[in-house]
């Protein structure tokens, strides 16, 4: 059975910190590279930061030097640090494989996010 849950949004101040975590099934996320995708209100779901299992690392250039992922084997855990917070990263943050895990039958997996609210 697979599972991904996100944890650690909340409100926060611009210019402000947050760190993400999500938790995974270990039969994925062994062996899967992870990735953080966000969707803000009426606009679609996009990838912004990836990491593989040699912990490679990949950024949107909208959150190039600001935000941080990564992967603790131990724990089945990935990370997403997230500093300067600007009020354009308000949005709901998921984590998913890479690509988002599909399930034949099932479909795509999301599970339910965290909300990240910066205000100004």
């Amino acid at each position: 059975q697979v599972h991904m849950v996100e944890s650690g949004g909340g409100l926060v101040q611009a210019g402000g910190s947050l760190r993400l975590s999500c938790a995974a099934s270990e039969n994925i996320f062994s062996i899967k590279a992870m990735g953080w995708y966000r969707q803000a209100p009426g606009t679609k779901r996009d990838v912004i930061a990836t990491i593989t299992t040699s912990h490679t690392t990949t950024y949107s250039d909208s959150v190039k030097g600001r935000f941080t992922i990564s992967r603790e084997t131990a724990k089945n855990t990935v990370y997403l640090q997230m500093n300067n917070l600007k009020p354009e990263d308000t949005a709901v943050y998921y984590c998913n494989t890479v690509p988002p895990y599909f399930a034949p039958g099932l479909g795509t997996y999301w599970n339910r996010g965290t909300q990240v609210t910066v205000s100004s």
